[in-house]
């Protein structure tokens, strides 16, 4: 049996004509006559009633195995395109966004793509979450990389968004201070210490509730800042709230320590982008890579 065969025998089946599908195909009747009839000797089933009259009908059996075949036909094809498109040069340009603390888990999966696609130029962009989410919108940006929770991704419906792996909310503190020593903190404790804060969406609306909840806070200063921010917990200032990935990074100082805070909501690190645009190319490549790291 070979894809030969079955185009004939669907083809026939469309045209009754043994003759019609010969001449589509380019070749002599007698060779789509002998090849449709060594199929059926393989399969063992009479594929179709051929008369002068009314030509090459199917019978029963033999239309349910040309609908078979006509699956298969269209699934060869799709592989075939599919292949088509991984041996085309990909060329252009893919705008990523994402929020700072995790860009370090992006750099190998993007030095590979940038390896085996060297005609695309990508661009990355650290923006907080709500610029991200604009910027999806207003297709400024091709995929970002950013932290929601529930509310966030049901009040972003019209994005496509897919979950990498579950956050926490955690407290950094310095490696010498008693609260290290702690698995965890109530965040009732925190109104008892100075905050530093860094400037993300779900940062403030966190810790807004958590105001709300339990009283005022005390807080230094709220910047994007980084080293401001790791300077301010190591000279002893303040502690800083934030999630769990932001300090996983190799750069990241390991005399501060982050704490589990208690009863905090999971967040959801994870790649957004628009559902509309995903029939691009590139973008369909790198979601497709994103999948399988």
């Amino acid at each position: 049996m070979n894809l030969e065969q079955l185009e004939y025998i669907v083809d026939v089946a469309k045209t009754k004509s043994l003759t019609k599908t010969a001449q589509h195909a380019h070749v002599t009747l007698s060779a789509v006559s002998q090849s449709i009839s060594m199929l059926e000797s393989e399969l063992e089933v009479v594929l179709f009633h051929r008369s002068r009259g009314i030509g090459a009908v199917p019978t029963a059996e033999g239309q349910a195995l040309i609908e078979i075949a006509g699956e298969i036909i269209t699934l060869v094809k799709r592989l075939r395109d599919e292949a088509g498109n991984y041996s085309e040069k990909l060329s252009g340009e893919l705008f990523i966004g994402t929020i700072p603390g995790p860009m370090h888990l992006l750099m190998e999966l993007i030095a590979d793509f940038k390896t085996d696609y060297p005609y695309v130029k990508v661009q990355i962009i650290e923006k907080g979450p709500k610029d991200i989410l604009d910027e999806l919108h207003s297709n400024q940006i091709d995929i970002g990389f950013i932290a929601m929770n529930e509310r966030l991704i049901n009040q972003n419906r019209m994005l496509r968004f897919e979950r990498i792996f579950t956050g926490k909310m955690v407290v950094g503190v310095r490696a010498d201070s008693p609260l290290a020593l702690r698995k965890s903190i109530h965040p009732r404790e925190l109104l008892k210490y100075t905050l530093v804060l860094y400037d993300d969406e779900y940062i403030r609306a966190y810790m807004t509730e958590f105001v709300a909840q339990f009283g005022e806070l005390d807080i230094l200063f709220i910047s994007n800042n980084v080293p401001a921010i790791q300077k301010a917990v190591l000279g002893g200032l303040a502690l800083t709230v934030g999630l769990d990935y932001s300090f996983k990074n190799k750069d990241f100082p390991t005399h501060i320590v982050p704490i589990e805070l208690e009863n905090s909501h999971p967040v959801y690190y994870g790649w957004v982008s628009s559902a509309q645009n995903q029939a691009n190319p590139i973008i369909k490549r790198f979601i497709q890579r994103l999948k399988h790291a």
